[in-house]
């Protein structure tokens, strides 16, 4: 059975609709993603429940603003927006006491750290430096992440030093993006500058592409793969800019079809590298197909998935499991009880 037919099969999905041409070239594809499982993480950022999944314990891995909702760049594709749900910590000693809060009272496994940046695009985390290393110290297990803006070697070494496991940051790949949208007089090269001081560290390094982040339009994504392919990466986290942040008409949603494409140009352009699906993504119908396209594009993982997203791995012989962390960080726990031989079960069937 081709795989458009099996998609239509699977409940959430029937109403959908996919480019049949799109799902056909997935499809040729398939012996070279199909050996990949796939992760489904389902952090404590927010809440979350699908059909399929269930969430984590609140506050098992939550993300940490030490700026609390302030940002001074206010773009024009988040105006703050991301940061509301985030847990305020605008103090070091607030920090540190609510990790070990959390140690204790919710068995925390790991935080993202975040924050708004200056109007160069830069977060000040040095305060909040000396907290980690010690959490890191008295909590060996614990993991931490962060987002690190854009910053220089130095600035890279120092959050090394502190024992950061994990740093993202948004690759860009357009001028007129950086300009338009962030409102930002930096150069495209500084992006990659980041780039190439954090890879220069010890830390796992997981670069951000927002597709469709020039109001809707693609324009840079393909820059920005080329840029991230120069540079020996743990993971590529792909999101979907999201209308729902931005001013009233100012964003297009990009197609599901343009977002499939994009896909398969991350997978073959990183074919040795993990390429996910991080958190931000239009909801609804939307949703469901992009996550489809994850799938069978060869994605390895998937932040917060749709419904249809597990019965599509099962469809076309995909193995996943389960963890209850950003998706950018493995905790290396082992795999959750929803661990599913989906190869075995399509072969039993057949």
């Amino acid at each position: 059975m081709n795989w458009l037919e099996q998609l239509h099969s699977i409940e959430p999905l029937e109403d959908a609709e996919f480019d049949d041409q799109l799902v056909a070239r997935m499809q040729a594809r398939a012996d070279n993603i199909i050996h990949r499982e796939i992760r489904f993480s389902t952090p404590s950022f927010k809440e979350y429940e699908s059909s399929e999944l269930s969430g984590c314990g609140k506050n098992s891995f939550p993300a940490f603003s030490i700026t609390a909702g302030a940002c001074a760049l206010n773009c024009d594709h988040c105006q703050k927006k991301i940061l509301e749900p985030m847990i305020p910590a605008i103090k070091p000693e607030i920090l540190d006491q609510k990790v070990r809060d959390l140690i204790m009272l919710q068995d925390l496994q790991g935080f993202l750290l975040s924050g708004g940046s200056n109007r160069r695009n830069e977060i000040q985390y040095d305060r909040y430096l000396p907290v980690v290393e010690k959490l890191k110290h008295d909590f060996p297990h614990l993991k931490v992440a962060i987002h690190t803006a854009l910053l220089d070697e130095a600035a890279a070494k120092r959050m090394e030093s502190a024992g950061i496991d994990t740093a993202m940051m948004d690759v860009i790949g357009a001028q007129e993006t950086i300009e338009q949208v962030y409102k930002l007089d930096r150069p495209v090269a500084d992006f990659e500058r980041t780039l190439a001081a954090l890879t220069a560290t010890n830390m796992e390094v997981t670069p951000h592409i927002v597709v469709g982040l020039h109001y809707g339009q693609l324009m840079g994504e393909a820059n920005a793969l080329e840029i991230v392919s120069r540079y020996d990466i743990q993971a590529l986290v792909l999101v979907v800019i999201m209308p729902f942040y931005s001013k009233p008409g100012t964003f297009a949603t990009p197609s599901t079809t343009d977002v499939g494409h994009i896909f398969m140009e991350a997978r073959a352009a990183l074919p040795d590298k993990q390429v996910l699906l991080g958190c931000a993504r239009p909801a609804g119908m939307h949703k469901r197909v992009t996550d489809a396209y994850a799938v069978m594009a060869g994605l390895d993982g998937i932040a917060f998935p749709a419904d249809g997203a597990l019965a599509t791995c099962q469809a076309i012989g995909r193995d996943y499991h389960q963890e209850h962390a950003c998706c950018s960080i493995k905790l290396g726990a082992e795999k959750a009880a929803q661990t599913n031989m989906a190869q075995s079960n399509v072969m039993a069937a057949l």
